[in-house]
């Protein structure tokens, strides 16, 4: 990744986190601790006027390393 493409991406993230404080405060506390193998991640999507669409799924060992990867984008 080139330093244009970093800079443009870490804006984003800034922006992000600023028109959503308590988001990135919520994504802080389940990265402050290591993800275990088994653990469950939902989500939910309500669109206005359409009922809640929910997925999860259950952390395995081979996802560990992407989760890392991406906690490192979050500081």
């Amino acid at each position: 990744m080139n330093a244009a493409s970093i800079m443009k991406l870490m804006s984003a993230k800034n922006q992000f986190s600023n028109n959503h404080p308590k988001f990135e405060a919520f994504l802080n506390s389940v990265f402050s601790k290591k993800m275990e193998e088994g653990t469950v991640i939902e989500m939910t999507v309500t669109r206005p006027g359409e009922k809640p669409l929910t997925a999860n799924l259950k952390v395995q060992q081979s996802d560990l390393e992407l989760l890392e990867e991406l906690k490192g984008l979050m500081k």
